[in-house]
């Protein structure tokens, strides 16, 4: 066995990046091995200790919006799950439910009877406005789906409605922090087990312990609540706990509920954890800080005796080996008969786009990159990776990028990014020199920058996170930050309304923006960037499995569309720009703010926007200049897209010539679908829409990145 696993081992060191397909079917070979190999010792394993999923969360950021299900008006902000808003009146938002679900279900039972164990725990806040009655209440639930029962507000919590209140198949087991008192509650501050039904099961007064979820005033409350499957028992501790920051309190030695409960006999097997709220013509906001979650992992199947798995193991094994021996000799058939076809419908394409560009020999970019050697990689992403080369015959530095996404979904890449770029004329972009396939490896050719990324010009004081080059490199003045912001407008603005197709990058950021030999902006990294059909404002992922982008330059609605467009562009654009003044990443925290453009508007709330400045440039910089940069950086980023500013707009306000538009002292809320007309709206373009599960991979020390 342990020699199996050494020259499985090194069969895949060996594999070089630059060799072509032939080190893949090896690889696969030895994978095929290595999976026989674990298949044995599984079959006659002695039963282990259950495993259990534990996960911690919060404070909260806008990167967690892929992992949980958030249902508006509920939101993530200001570090916190907000699972309804805090309405302050607004009429809009009165009668309103909102969930917050983490994202996978878990199996909660099995058909033997056995029932997995849990233990959660999580500080809430749960604040009334001004001397207002709050109302209603937040729950914590176990929910059968992730949709939310239409006309749930008011009592029902999102938990149930007046026609499906009390139904076995609701399949919701809940508990519950009540501030309304209904004719079956016993007063309006209690906790309580609700079971199918807003009509706790068991319901505990909180005031006979001091406790008001809702004060006047600022209070934080930890609650646990833990699941014994073994006893069918559920129990329920609360405590105040100092502040928000401060380390958690110890759980109390007693629980203040306690209650017999068979999930088996009441939730779907496979069921979803999280938060739920309502509001009615009361309000409150109801907050997460924090949140911890483990869970018992069920095994798939019944255990079965030791000489039936043997059996069954050698016997898979043996069918196994078969199939992968079959398998893989039909793949290497139809792989040679489709190869000659594919190259030649990607050469054919290729050379059929108009102006081609230079296509390079895989020999002479393999010489240019020394081999593609470690040390020469200048950045890695995604979609590929790019390699400082020098082109001895020219006598030319070129950046070359080697797409890294495997089979035909990398050559869909390769040629989308190819296609766009080729065709596309502008001093701030990215210049093509040409392209090259060989074998199936994919690469693009670009003009080489010699002062690398922006980000490592903004980030290079930064200890961790960045190469040698980026901590010997200066902060930016003033001035080259303005003509840079310049730039990429400039660029952006082409994309969007001067090009013939109307382009959308879809992954603007500063990592993707080169600084030539002036420090003039040259806008890269076209592999997400698509062409939109005439008359259309939108691009949809069709048939994609994500939002496609990097966390924090995402506009929040795509998170519901799964669809790009030129005003997600904007959002992103904003984030860019809040960058180059302040010095700081959009995920940066900020006096209790959990980013960088929520920092931002409370200093503008407070009238000193300015001190958002990046504080290396002391007092080198023009005041009016940064103040509007800063206040069209929180225009681009207003949650709804319809409000930001349009590109040829903002390339205006840059230079000056029109003034900023109105910015709201207070950032607006995002809602879902926006307050717009909706029919016009979808009219505009016709899309799919795609899941909410972020695909993407932000790129780091992405210095020369086309």
């Amino acid at each position: 066995m342990l020699s199996l696993q050494c020259s499985t081992t090194a069969i895949l060191r060996r594999r070089k990046p630059d060799m072509g397909p032939q080190p893949r079917l090896v690889a696969t070979v030895a994978a095929a091995i290595f999976t026989l190999q674990l298949l044995f010792p599984a079959a006659i394993s002695q039963p282990h200790n259950p495993k259990t999923f534990n996960r911690a969360f919060g404070p909260f950021t806008f990167s967690d919006y892929s992992t949980f299900h958030v249902i508006p008006p509920a939101s993530i902000n200001f570090g916190a799950l907000q699972v309804t808003p805090d309405t302050a009146g607004n009429v809009n938002f009165t009668d309103t439910t909102g969930r917050i679900l983490y994202r996978e279900p878990f199996k909660l039972w099995e058909s033997n009877g056995r029932l997995a164990s849990f233990n959660t725990s999580f500080l809430i806040n749960v604040f009334r406005v001004g001397n207002a009655t709050p109302g209603e209440g937040v729950a914590f639930v176990i929910s059968p789906s992730l949709d939310l029962p239409r006309n749930s507000h008011g009592q029902y919590l999102g938990l149930t409605n007046a026609s499906t209140d009390g139904n076995s198949t609701n399949q919701i087991v809940a508990v519950e922090l009540d501030t309304v008192k209904q004719d079956f509650d016993p007063d309006d501050n209690h906790i309580g087990l609700d079971i199918n039904t807003v009509r706790s099961k068991r319901t505990v007064s909180l005031s006979q312990f001091g406790i008001q979820i809702a004060p006047n005033g600022t209070k934080f409350y930890v609650i646990w609540i833990d699941y014994n499957g073994t006893s069918k028992s559920i129990n329920v501790f609360i405590t105040e706990q100092p502040s928000k920051d401060a380390p958690i309190v110890p759980k109390p030695k007693n629980p203040i509920l306690t209650s017999d409960l068979d999930l088996k006999s009441t939730v779907k097997q496979s069921s979803y954890f999280g938060f739920s709220a309502s509001t009615g013509t009361k309000f409150e906001l109801n907050c997460v800080l924090r949140w911890n979650l483990t869970v018992e992992i069920l095994p798939e199947k019944k255990r079965i005796g030791e000489s039936v798995r043997i059996g069954l193991g050698i016997t898979g094994g043996v069918c196994v080996m078969m199939i992968v021996i079959g398998g893989l000799g039909y793949w290497v058939y139809r792989r040679r008969r489709r190869r000659s076809g594919s190259d030649e419908q990607i050469l054919g394409t290729l050379k059929s786009l108009p102006g081609t560009p230079r296509e390079f020999s895989f020999k002479e970019l393999k010489k240019a990159t020394n081999n593609f050697e470690e040390k020469r990689k200048l950045g890695e992403g995604g979609y590929g990776v790019v390699f400082r080369g020098n082109l001895a015959k020219e006598k030319m530095e070129v950046a070359v990028k080697r797409f890294s996404r495997d089979n035909m979904k990398s050559k869909d890449d390769f040629l989308a990014e190819l296609t766009i770029i080729n065709r596309l004329r502008h001093k701030h972009l990215v210049r093509l020199l040409g392209w090259c396939h060989k074998n199936g490896v994919l690469l693009l050719v670009y003009e080489f920058m010699p002062n690398g990324s922006l980000d490592n010009h903004l980030f290079c004081d930064e200890e961790e996170g960045i190469n040698s080059r980026s901590r010997s490199l200066t902060p930016l003045s003033w001035n080259l930050r303005y003509k840079i912001i310049s730039g990429v407008a400039s660029a952006l603005h082409y994309l969007h309304n001067e090009y013939d197709q109307k382009v959308v990058h879809r992954d603007l950021k500063a990592s993707n923006i080169m600084l030539d030999s002036d420090f003039n902006a040259r806008l890269g990294d076209f592999g997400l960037a698509r062409a939109l059909e005439h008359e259309k404002t939108s691009y949809a992922e069709l048939g994609a499995a994500g939002v496609h982008g990097t966390m924090g330059y995402i506009a929040p609605e795509c998170f519901h569309t799964g669809t790009a467009t030129r005003q997600s562009d904007v959002y992103g654009f904003g984030a860019v720009l809040l960058e180059v003044v302040c010095g700081q990443r959009p995920w940066t925290k900020n006096e209790g703010c959990p980013c960088l453009v929520d920092w931002v508007w409370s200093l503008f709330r407070e009238g000193r926007i300015l001190e958002a400045v990046d504080c290396r440039l002391g007092n080198e910089y023009v005041e009016e200049e940064a103040e509007r940069i800063l206040k069209l950086g929180l225009a681009c980023s207003h949650p709804i897209a319809s409000e930001r500013p349009k590109m040829q707009s903002i390339v205006q306000i840059i230079s000056g010539s029109v003034p900023v538009p109105h910015v709201s002292p207070f950032k607006p809320a995002f809602v879902w679908p926006a307050a717009v007309d909706l029919a016009s709206f979808a009219s505009d373009f016709d899309f799919t829409t795609a899941s909410t599960t972020t695909d993407c991979t932000p790129i780091h020390s992405t210095s020369n990145i086309p």
